[in-house]
């Protein structure tokens, strides 16, 4: 198996980081941007950034879906589908059926 190579690259805020996919995003940009608290903060960037996408924001607007379609977002995976569900379930709420 090859070794990516992996290039520098500099993001809009100045900082500098390695990457050997295509991906623009700054993993210093994502840690900087991960909430401190709540639902979000317990979820991976990628699976974070397919909720934001979808303008999922809040607990309320989450339970408006169900985990099959929460999953078709890009970006989840079925690792936060537990997070997500105990969240819900901590709030009294749950996904749609």
């Amino acid at each position: 198996m090859a070794v990516s190579e992996k290039n520098l690259r500099i993001c809009s805020q100045g900082h500098k980081y390695y990457k050997s996919s295509d991906c623009p995003t700054c993993p210093t940009c994502e840690q900087e941007r991960k909430p401190e608290n709540g639902f979000l903060s317990l979820l991976s960037a990628p699976a974070r950034r397919a909720l934001e996408n979808n303008g999922i924001s809040s607990l309320q607007s989450l339970s408006k879906y169900s985990e099959k379609e929460i999953l078709q977002f890009h970006g989840m995976g079925p690792a936060s589908i537990p997070k997500l569900r105990s969240a819900l379930k901590e709030h009294g709420l749950t996904f749609r059926s």
